[in-house]
């Protein structure tokens, strides 16, 4: 079913007329008429007679007309929905346990009447999440870009630096400390499994190279939920997780977050969003971002060369 014949047979019952009909569709009335016909064979029943006063609707006319009006709502919605400025915001925010989703949620909370989808492409690599911006299937989506080059038409700006934090459970030895440095935790393996991003995998990898550190990526992940439980039974694992990332255990688990400090590893973020992005909730987001960021250098916390 031709959603033009459908539009045009929607106008032509609600003016009464196939040359009003025509007008407001921009077609001449020979066209109009054809539409019409073309859906009357479609279907094999006649829609609408010719009288001297216009055009009547017949019982089959008059059943289709409520059909025919929420069709051409759907296919509204469909085209909204993949169109940038009248869709939703869709932004990539990699996982939605870690810190482009709660600054995302933050955004939000501050401009609730705006349309946003979250997506997180968790699976993705970078070159693969570019690749959807750069196609407008997504506004923006973060990335560390460590070994990912920005297509030409995209952008990019650094809007995250996420702190460290030590995840432990009650009976570490670290689980008690108000702080633990990073020369402290080379006596002390981090348990990472299941990495497979090239992205956060070359970062930690950097990081052990550069403060001597023993990252350990080896074994499978059964869920975040089992990771936790063998975090808070254990009396030597460690993970490193970022400042900004929320998650949730049982009480029971008791475990802590303990800061890493002298220095501070970060991991860096840009957003990456494509230039010419017509999308009006788009900028606003762009501008949250860069008015949260520390642009000033510390000396307080380490990030590896290439994110300089």
């Amino acid at each position: 079913m031709q959603l033009d014949a459908v539009r045009t047979f929607v106008a032509v019952a609600e003016t009464g007329q196939f040359q009003a009909a025509a007008d407001e569709l921009g077609v001449t009335q020979q066209a109009a008429s054809k539409r019409v016909a073309t859906l009357e064979r479609e279907l094999g029943v006649q829609l609408c007679t010719r009288t001297a006063k216009g055009v009547r609707l017949t019982v089959d006319g008059q059943a289709l007309l409520p059909h025919a009006r929420e069709l051409l709502r759907v296919a509204e919605r469909a085209r909204a929905a993949v169109t940038p400025g009248r869709r939703a915001l869709r932004i990539d925010v990699v996982s939605r346990r870690i810190a482009p989703a709660n600054i995302l949620r933050d955004f939000y909370r501050q401009h609730r009447d705006i349309d946003l989808d979250v997506v997180a492409l968790l699976t993705a690599d970078a070159q693969t999440a570019l690749a959807e911006v750069a196609a407008g299937t997504i506004d923006a989506t973060f990335r560390s870009l460590r070994e990912a080059t920005v297509p030409s038409g995209l952008l990019a700006a650094r809007v995250i630096d996420d702190r460290h934090e030590l995840l432990v459970g009650p009976r570490q030895p670290l689980a008690n400390a108000a702080t633990v440095t990073l020369a402290e935790l080379t006596r002390h393996p981090i348990w990472m499994p299941g990495m497979t991003d090239a992205e956060p995998v070359g970062y930690y990898e950097d990081l052990a190279t550069t403060f001597g550190l023993t990252i350990d990526r080896i074994g499978p992940v059964f869920g975040i939920e089992s990771l936790l439980a063998e975090l808070a039974d254990s009396t030597r694992l460690a993970m490193f997780v970022g400042e900004g990332s929320r998650y949730l255990w049982p009480e029971s688990y008791d475990l802590r977050r303990v800061p890493v400090v002298d220095p501070t590893p970060v991991y860096p973020l840009s957003v990456i969003w494509r230039a010419d992005n017509p999308h009006p909730v788009l900028a606003s987001f762009l501008d949250y971002l860069r008015t949260r960021y520390e642009t000033t250098a510390r000396d307080d916390v380490w990030a590896p060369d290439w994110a300089r």
